[in-house]
């Protein structure tokens, strides 16, 4: 068969597994392919919820950054986290960037359009009004970072040099967004925002992006119902848990739990060793051995520090920093490994259907990886006041920003270093040129309706980022198919 002799990236072969055990039956393969990729959306946007977040919030608090700064820092990372290691496990696999190109230009469109419309026409009744600085600063850098990308494109290549300087367009935005805060804001604006945000939090509305869809689920329920549900979600979850909660370090009062401590940073070096000699080529037994042997030595030292420092009824108080950063760094290594798992599968039923991987990227990866900005920057709409509105548009352009400039940038930039000193050539995609024109004027129409309006949340807005993305999107599923040919 067609499939057997090819091998697909990511640790599960699953073209052979389509052509050669299951080709007897089509229906089966498609059947559990569908459900192993609810699987994966499912571990990927709750690896960045209950760890990867938690962690980013840690950390937070512990280098005293203001709100401001950490929503354009720490909760844009939150964020993006899916869609920034889906873009660079894209670019590692071979000649498949144009697959995370489409991925992070799809779900930026997706946000800053048709969320953006879903959210604007929700709460156009509460009146709301933007601050209008904030919005023409995220409008004017989001233009710019997508003209910039729009001429990397059609150059066709990017340097070493050109791929920092594009990485280092975020941080002026960064810069930006403090200078706007600290302008027009102030400390009285810091403090209402930070009341703003306790409220939020009182009202189980997440700060980082994320819903917990079980507590959704359940809320509604009665107590004894409620008490058996959470039970079977408990059971049915614990295969898929078990693995990060091993070797994911969590110090929070409300998880803290010593055994699970001690344990998970003793595996968490055996797992990296396991990582690295996965993704290493032409590695042999005894270095494989070797690296093996170095990581459960430094597991048993770590396991033995962490037994000996910390207490069971609370997580440490002092060196905390290190089991932050910890936390942090196995968090980034789960997102990777299941977004690594989950662009090899979309690739590979590209291949099986006959679809374009791009076309994939830019649309299953891209609503997959946004639905969880849909929810969070929808609840905060409709629930935070005029504060959580203006908390969810600023989400609709930041994270979207943090994706087009570091999901794409940190990928050219390791890129470029490895091609070093010959430029990194561009995967070709004419289709890009599109999504980026359609894009931009997505942004422009959303600049002109909001100063018409004097910056109040109008359906007239919504309904036109709407009709602006299904435009396109019929547009690029019609080229797709072959109906439409530009």
């Amino acid at each position: 068969m067609q499939g057997c002799s090819v091998i697909s990236k990511g640790n599960i072969n699953y073209l052979q597994i389509f052509y050669c055990n299951l080709g007897q039956s089509s229906i089966l393969g498609y059947a559990l392919f569908a459900l192993w990729l609810v699987v994966l959306f499912y571990l990927l946007g709750d690896t960045a919820s209950n760890y990867f977040c938690n962690s980013l919030q840690g950390l937070s608090n512990f280098l005293r950054l203001s709100p401001t700064i950490a929503g354009v820092t720490l909760l844009s990372l939150g964020n993006g986290a899916p869609d920034f290691f889906a873009s660079v496990a894209s670019f590692t696999s071979s000649s498949n960037g144009a697959f995370g190109l489409n991925s992070i230009l799809g779900g930026a469109f997706i946000v800053s359009s048709a969320v953006f419309g879903i959210i604007t026409i929700m709460v156009s009744p509460q009146k709301v009004i933007v601050e209008k600085a904030s919005f023409i600063r995220d409008i004017i850098f989001f233009l710019f970072s997508l003209i910039v990308l729009l001429i990397i494109t059609y150059i066709g290549k990017i340097t070493l040099f050109g791929s920092i300087c594009y990485v280092s367009i975020y941080f002026l935005y960064v810069c930006a967004v403090s200078a706007t805060h600290f302008i027009y804001g102030g400390y009285k604006k810091e403090r209402k925002f930070e009341v703003s945000s306790e409220d939020l939090v009182e009202s189980s509305i997440p700060m980082l992006g994320y819903v917990n869809n079980e507590e959704v689920i359940v809320q509604d329920m009665d107590s004894f119902t409620c008490i058996y549900f959470r039970k079977f979600l408990k059971v049915v979850e614990l295969p898929l848990c078990l693995p990060r909660m091993l070797t994911i370090p969590v110090v929070s009062e409300e998880n803290w739990s010593k055994p699970y401590a001690v344990i998970s940073v003793t595996l968490a070096p055996v797992l990296l060793a396991t990582l690295y000699n996965t993704q290493m080529e032409n590695v042999s037994s005894r270095s494989c051995l070797v690296t093996y042997l170095i990581g459960a030595l430094i597991g048993i030292v770590l396991g033995n520090m962490a037994y000996v420092t910390t207490k069971s009824y609370s997580p440490p108080k002092k060196c905390l920093f290190p089991w932050l950063v910890s936390g942090f760094a196995m968090s980034l290594t789960w997102t990777y490994i299941i977004a690594d798992e989950l662009v090899s599968l979309l690739i590979s039923l590209g291949n099986i259907i006959g679809v374009s991987p791009s076309i994939l990227g830019l649309t299953v990866l891209a609503w997959g990886n946004s639905l969880g900005d849909l929810i969070a920057n929808g609840a905060m709409a409709l629930n935070g006041g005029v504060d959580g509105a203006q908390m969810a548009i600023s989400g609709c352009y930041a994270g979207p920003m943090f994706n087009i400039l570091m999901g794409l940038g940190v990928p050219l930039v390791l890129s470029t270093w490895y091609e070093y000193p010959n430029s990194y050539v561009i995967p070709k995609d004419t289709s890009l040129y599109g999504t980026i024109l359609f894009l931009i004027g997505g942004l422009l129409w959303a600049l002109v309706v909001m100063t018409m309006k004097n910056m109040k949340l109008d359906k007239l807005l919504g309904a036109g980022l709407l009709a602006i993305y299904l435009c396109f999107l019929f547009i690029r599923v019609a080229m797709a198919l072959g109906f439409l040919k530009l």
